[in-house]
């Protein structure tokens, strides 16, 4: 697939436009920033290190010196840090919010909200950023692409363990949290008429997030993961076709061949039924209102 073709065909021109992007530094996010830049959009890049941020915005303002880019700081465990960016958020004009960022197998701890660190980051904190950036999002009729991922479909929900604090099988704990943030975004989204949602996946794709297994194993499996497994570049298609495609409650965008292969394609998304897409839906709405007034969750 040759790429800048594809580009041409699937998307269309950025100038004028901000979009805020977290998790820019790593493999998907990095080459999704390059995309975005190319295509001709501003950047708000939303990490935790700094460092990162300031090293990406360098080489992307090198390779396009016309893009102005933003670096802010966000903590997705600390709810101070989530709150603190979300304020200054509110005060640009953004037109994309697109949540990249991720966590999957990690040291675990719960967060000052009560939730395991795992579902905090990946459902809690950008569901909470989405929720309050949306008024903004409406007025200037934006677009959100929330990242999910298939693990989504490894297990249900729990009503008596929400965050899967008491699991320890990293993909199960992570499809959980993953499982929230697309339902409860695709039933927030369903009255709006306004802003737009997307969600997407890239399938699977060396990138950070798969080096979590032991040392040994994971120096025997990366090379054939290279081999087998799309690259980063062609995976962010998927995250970037949802910002130019609205996929509403029902649908999600990801590879064409087995959610793992091939050029972007969109797809039903149909994995939970309506019983416990409502229970969701209430559970996040329940979950933002603790988190905005901070009260910590009884799970």
């Amino acid at each position: 697939m040759k790429i800048e073709k594809w580009l041409v065909k699937n998307t269309t021109d950025l100038h004028g436009k901000l979009i805020a992007v977290t998790g820019s530094t790593g493999g998907i996010g990095t080459e999704l920033c390059r995309y975005l830049a190319w295509l001709g959009a501003d950047l708000v890049l939303l990490n935790r290190s700094r460092k990162k941020s300031d090293a990406q915005k360098n080489a992307l303002t090198e390779e396009f010196p016309n893009c102005r880019i933003t670096c802010l700081n966000v903590d997705l465990e600390e709810l101070s840090s989530v709150k603190n960016v979300t304020e200054v958020l509110k005060t640009l004009p953004i037109d994309g919010f697109i949540h990249n960022a991720g966590a999957y197998s990690i040291p675990r701890k719960t967060c000052e909200t009560g939730f395991d660190n795992v579902f905090q980051i990946n459902f809690v904190s950008p569901y909470y950023i989405i929720r309050e950036l949306l008024p903004l999002l409406s007025e200037r009729r934006g677009h959100v692409v929330a990242v999910g991922s298939i693990a989504h479909n490894y297990s249900k929900t729990d009503a008596n363990d929400v965050d899967f604090s008491t699991r320890r099988a990293a993909s199960k704990v992570y499809g959980n949290a993953k499982r929230y943030l697309m339902y409860g975004l695709a039933k927030l989204f369903r009255e709006e008429t306004q802003a737009s949602l997307s969600v997407t996946h890239p399938g699977i794709s060396f990138t950070n997030i798969t080096a979590h297994y032991p040392k040994v194993i994971f120096a025997i499996i990366k090379y054939p993961m290279k081999v087998i497994f799309m690259k980063p570049k062609k995976a962010a298609l998927c995250v970037l076709k949802g910002l130019f495609d609205n996929t509403g409650c029902n649908f999600w965008i990801g590879p064409q061949w087995f959610d793992i292969w091939g050029t972007p394609k969109k797809k039903t998304l149909k994995t939970a039924s309506r019983k416990e897409r409502q229970e969701i839906a209430a559970r996040a709405e329940q979950i933002y209102q603790d988190v905005k007034t901070e009260k910590k969750s009884a799970k």
